[in-house]
């Protein structure tokens, strides 16, 4: 397999993980595209594949018919970064959310993931800026 046609297929593998998801609102459509030794990366937190999916599975009561929208997806040999925005009907603007994955052996393996609200991006693109004494 050469690594053009690994990246393509790490990137189909990770639009259906979401689809699934999304289209099924069932992390079981989910869980047979983790590896067992699965890994989930937040800034504050990491989790196994089981405390994962129980997050993602609570997560989804609150937020049934969220709607998800892929902006970009870009795939580097096992590495796959996608950039999305997703909200709930009548509840503008939402979140933008970035995610990371590394598949392994046509399964995902591990994941990164850091969620902005779109209400609050504009604070955080100060945070840089010299304070004035």
């Amino acid at each position: 397999m050469t690594a053009q046609s690994m990246t393509t297929d790490n990137k189909s593998i990770v639009r259906q993980a979401l689809t699934a998801l999304v289209a099924t609102g069932d992390v079981d459509a989910l869980a047979p595209l983790l590896s067992d030794d699965f890994v989930h990366h937040r800034p504050d937190s990491t989790l196994t594949k089981a405390e994962w999916l129980a997050a993602v599975r609570a997560a989804l009561i609150p937020t049934a018919g969220l709607q998800v929208e892929i902006q970009h997806v870009l795939g580097d040999g096992d590495r796959v970064m996608m950039h999305s925005r997703r909200w709930l009907p009548g509840a503008e603007p939402g979140i933008v959310v970035v995610d990371i994955w590394r598949l392994h052996r046509g399964l995902i393996a591990e994941a990164w993931e850091i969620i902005e609200p779109v209400a609050q991006a504009s604070a955080h693109m100060t945070w840089w800026e010299p304070l004035d004494h």
